[in-house]
């Protein structure tokens, strides 16, 4: 499929504002490693931050990301990276630091501006680098989350658009650039099967978990401000679900894509608080950073209905958590049963039903289950997986894949500001109105009743991380 802006420029510097934060350093640092070994590197890279550190330091602090990342073996990429390295150390709020910022940016007239900073920040340095002039034929890169609600988005892409065109601001969310995300969307439109039974006639149900067996870690702080749906449901599974309910891209571009994903957050029905469970792990109150009466969700689980053509009447179960017995993300599209059932075993739920699985991590697969009948006379069966292994060594890392694409002008893989809204519209309604969270235990799969919300449609398929047929 044909990327984005092929005739644009390139970005001819990179300004990463928050250089001296954890993200660059566990994120964006490896990222630009993997550029500069490509060759895909040669712009100045300029830090902006108010640390007080020296260039010194800052060239220190991403050598130690690299490393911590997955080590060092390119000394030559390494050593022509941390050369490119520019900072201007400074106030968001000062004039001053955005006079400094032109100077070290020199010659180049199209800088790509990273924002790897609170979300809070964002309209101060936006408005400062408008007021400096320095944004014209500029890109702008945006950390997620782009607001924490509908109307916090919509006055962000006010702003971002008050100094930058639409086709120049990059929202960031780096799930997309991950290889199993994209073959959901290649699975889809590659394979002439799918089509005739991808729809509200022989889907019954669809599950999408994304779970992880660690709590918030030194992240207590900024958790406190966003919990999980707005940290990975709003965003993360939300867009897992625009490419499985899609309809078909009118051409070859991912203008096209963008248009259909936007269209599914769109058909999206508000969420009421029934169609919501919140969870909070045992102990959460306890972490550094966390208030002790905090009601804030490390675990959610929703039900959400599409009112479209293809899926009017089809519920879609999402949840995600923190302490959770595995980490894994997984879909499970779930077929209704044959019309007849000719066979007494083939019942549910003694049988159950095929499905369609995709594991998007830690490995990479597709499977169908299908029923097969066993040796003998007796018509009995087992369900089945017909297991295909996706696995690709040496993959592009999800941030180096973005960062070099934002660069080249090229916005496949990033999200457009009316699906943003669409995405917040949905779960605006209960960002505030919902029940108080329920305690569960780290290690299980959350609390029970989110088993309850998906009882009326069966149960929770809890990912396996055993890369063979299941049974």
């Amino acid at each position: 499929m044909d990327g984005g802006n092929r005739g644009a420029a390139p970005s001819d510097a990179l300004v990463l504002f928050g250089i001296t934060g954890d993200l660059a350093h566990k994120k964006i640092f490896p990222a630009l490693y993997a550029l500069a070994k490509r060759g895909a590197l040669d712009v100045p890279v300029v830090g902006v931050a108010s640390s007080k550190w020296s260039l010194a330091q800052l060239r220190k602090r991403a050598e130690d990301g690299i490393r911590q990342s997955g080590g060092i073996d390119d000394r030559k990429a390494l050593r022509r990276l941390l050369s490119q390295l520019r900072y201007v150390d400074g106030d968001y709020n000062d004039p001053g630091t955005f006079k400094a910022l032109e100077q070290a940016l020199g010659d180049a007239r199209r800088p790509a501006y990273y924002l790897a900073i609170p979300p809070a920040l964002f309209a101060t340095v936006i408005q400062g680098l408008a007021a400096r002039g320095i944004v014209d034929r500029a890109r702008v890169i945006v950390e997620k989350p782009f607001g924490r609600d509908l109307a916090s988005a919509r006055a962000l892409n006010r702003i971002a658009r008050s100094a930058f065109p639409e086709d120049s601001i990059f929202r960031i969310d780096h799930f997309l650039a991950k290889e199993a995300i994209m073959n959901i969307l290649y699975f889809r439109f590659a394979n002439s099967f799918l089509e005739p039974i991808w729809n509200r006639n022989y889907v019954a149900s669809v599950q999408v978990t994304l779970s992880e067996d660690f709590g918030v870690e030194e992240r207590g702080a900024f958790y406190e401000t966003a919990g999980c749906l707005r940290d990975v449901v709003q965003n993360h599974l939300f867009q897992i679900v625009a490419l499985l309910a899609m309809e078909p891209p009118s051409y070859r571009g991912f203008g096209a894509v963008h248009g259909e994903t936007a269209d599914v957050f769109q058909a999206m029905r508000p969420l009421a608080p029934e169609d919501l469970v919140r969870g909070q792990y045992a102990g959460y109150r306890r972490e550094p950073g966390v208030a002790r009466n905090s009601d804030v969700e490390t675990f959610c689980a929703l039900r959400l209905f599409i009112d479209s053509w293809r899926w009017a009447g089809v519920p879609w179960y999402l949840r995600s958590g923190k302490c959770l017995a595995e980490t894994a993300s997984e879909v499970i599209v779930q077929l209704k049963p044959p019309p007849q059932r000719l066979f007494a075993d083939s019942a549910p739920p003694r049988g159950g039903t095929n499905y369609l699985r995709f594991r998007l991590s830690p490995s990479s697969a597709v499977a169908l289950a299908a029923r097969v009948k066993r040796a003998g006379k007796e018509f009995v069966g087992d369900q089945r997986e017909l297991y295909l292994v996706d696995e690709q060594p040496g993959e592009q890392a999800p941030y180096a894949r973005l960062l070099g694409d934002a660069m080249a002008g090229n916005g496949a893989l990033f999200t457009r500001e009316d699906a943003v809204e669409a995405a917040w519209a949905v779960v605006d309604p209960v960002l505030t109105k919902h029940e108080r969270a329920r305690p569960y235990k780290r290690g299980s799969w959350g609390p029970r009743e989110a088993d309850a919300l998906i009882a009326p449609d069966g149960r929770w398929h809890n990912p396996t991380l055993v890369d063979a047929p299941a049974d």
